[in-house]
């Protein structure tokens, strides 16, 4: 695809770059040969149906599994055979579908975590409190330092989760379904959210999501898997009319107009 299908970029470097990404689990093809890039400053929506592959994908590039054939590229160097440590430290961070908050820690304490995780590392315990403080009022924690993670609802434990990635300092940020069990208002805080991240932290972001109005609104282009591949590219519009990404998630009658 031309970086021309989305001109407000065209100028912008490729922060990441897989080309031809497969991840074989046994017989079974989790992601087939696809080719993607995201440029610094996008946020970039990872559509499909269950089971398209965007999970693996997204374990691909983290380091939580390594693809069988292709290679993955941050920033122009080889992340393929690196450990999520190495490539968290590299600039790359990301939440996940089903949230991980550390349940015996109190929120301040599970911030921290991304904070003493980075690999540099200057200020004194005071100094890193309170900067794990001023990632939870910018989420809109703030006051809950001391509120234990298990006690959060949903929704804060969405938000607990994204300050813990931000704490990382990552210029790319992967996002697994964000807005996954949230109420119409809740959706609209975490896209408030999103689009305050990208502005204020200047941080790329490439998510994945299945509220669809959601990822339209937000994204300036959309990637689509089916079945481990990627079928479509482009920007929101365009891809919402495909016909095959409406028989992705339809099926054909309706992608060709013969549905009810």
């Amino acid at each position: 695809m031309s970086h021309n299908n989305n001109p407000h970029f065209e100028n912008s470097p490729i922060l990441l770059k897989g080309e031809k990404v497969s991840k074989l689990f046994g017989g079974l093809v989790a992601v087939k040969e696809v080719d993607f890039h995201i440029l610094q400053g996008e946020i970039v929506g990872l559509i499909g149906p269950n089971g398209a592959g965007k999970t693996t994908l997204f374990n691909l590039i983290g380091g939580l599994f390594h693809p069988s054939t292709g290679a993955i590229r941050f920033e122009g160097a080889d992340i393929t055979a690196l450990k999520p440590v190495q490539i968290c430290h590299k600039g790359i961070a990301r939440t996940y579908q089903i949230v991980r908050p550390f349940l015996k820690m109190n929120c301040l304490e599970n911030v921290l975590i991304g904070i003493i995780g980075r690999p540099q590392r200057e200020k004194s315990k005071k100094k890193e409190e309170e900067e794990a403080s001023e990632f939870l009022r910018f989420v809109g924690l703030g006051g809950k330092e001391r509120v234990m993670s298990a006690d959060l609802t949903l929704i804060d434990k969405k938000r607990l989760e994204m300050a813990r990635a931000l704490a990382c300092g990552p210029r790319l940020l992967l996002l697994d379904e964000v807005m996954a069990g949230l109420n119409p208002t809740e959706i609209n805080q975490a896209l408030e959210l999103v689009e305050i991240i990208r502005g204020q932290f200047k941080i790329t972001l490439f998510w994945i999501e299945h509220v669809m109005g959601a990822i339209m609104k937000a994204s300036n282009r959309i990637i689509v898997l089916d079945q481990g591949q990627k079928i479509m590219e482009g920007s929101p519009e365009r891809v919402v009319a495909d016909p095959r990404v409406i028989e992705a998630y339809l099926g054909e009658n309706h992608a060709y107009g013969k549905g009810n």
